[in-house]
């Protein structure tokens, strides 16, 4: 019996003044954060990310992205841009990068976009997914990788309260402590929860994001789901602009970038959002 494998999948290179694009994913358990800081006890995804892509190009590489991810906070779909100082092929910004990556981090593919393509400026949506257990024990499998709640949530009650968010409003009940935003204003395009088995499933796309926006609007809307709070309570706090009425912000291990859209125009691959584990629930398999 032959072995088989996938066809052709790096196909593209880079000049040395390329702008590079590369989708990211990480376990952000590990990291302080995305944002390389000095003097943390722990990594940032970009420092380490940066070493690696720098090992690569044998030459400083530093890198833009599409959202700086807090402590403990995970991607299935982050998007960071770079100028490339030397020619390399994408298997070499891929595979190259991902020996010298450790476990926690991957790169998922390279492409070449124009040079007034950015990580951050040019996107037009953002998209996360907040995973729950929701089941009396903790798992042993997903400490890390998702938020445990021991209470039962009711995710339609949670899916009607989250509708109140929709467009562009102010989200300063929503909006954490040391955001530099010039504006509490933002455009959420999309909120949905839904329940598959044990797991309540987040989900919330707008155009950007406010510190820790989305882990206090889950944190609301889950008070509201167990019944400690009444129907209702979610458009109160909204209402208030008062970040005080919200609830505790929720953990942030079941936090997941998933998508980040971009003008059809920079041609960058299209991918399912993840994380992976979730992805047989998600699609009914």
């Amino acid at each position: 019996m032959s072995e088989q494998s996938f066809a052709a999948p790096f196909t593209h290179r880079f000049t040395a003044g390329d702008r590079v694009a590369l989708a990211v994913e990480y376990d952000g358990s590990g990291f302080y954060g995305w944002q390389s800081q000095r003097k943390l006890r722990l990594a940032t995804v970009q420092e380490t990310l940066e070493q690696a892509l720098s090992r690569i190009a044998a030459a400083p590489i530093v890198t833009a992205c599409a959202g700086r991810t807090d402590a403990g906070v995970h991607a299935a779909r982050q998007i960071v841009h770079f100028d490339t100082p030397v020619a390399r092929d994408e298997k070499a910004w891929v595979i190259g990068a991902n020996t010298h990556l450790p476990a926690g981090i991957a790169v998922q593919w390279a492409r070449p976009v124009a040079a007034d393509f950015h990580a951050r400026f040019t996107a037009t949506a953002r998209r996360y997914r907040y995973v729950i257990l929701n089941r009396p024990v903790r798992s042993a499998h997903f400490s890390r990788l998702a938020t445990t709640f021991h209470y039962a949530l009711d995710a339609d009650l949670m899916h009607a309260e989250a509708q109140c968010l929709l467009g562009e409003q102010d989200f300063s009940s929503f909006r954490g402590a040391g955001c530099q935003s010039s504006t509490p204003m933002r455009n959420v395009h999309f909120v949905s929860v839904k329940r598959y088995a044990d797991w309540v499933v987040v989900e919330i796309q707008a155009n950007a994001f406010l510190l820790h926006m989305v882990r206090n609007i889950v944190g609301t809307l889950m008070e509201v789901g167990c019944g400690r709070q009444p129907p209702g309570w979610t458009a109160e706090v909204f209402a208030a602009r008062d970040r005080t009425r919200a609830a505790p912000t929720a953990p942030p291990q079941g936090l997941y970038l998933v998508d980040v859209q971009y003008p059809a125009r920079y041609g960058l691959p299209e991918t399912a959002p993840g994380p992976a584990f979730l992805t047989p629930l998600l699609m009914g398999v």
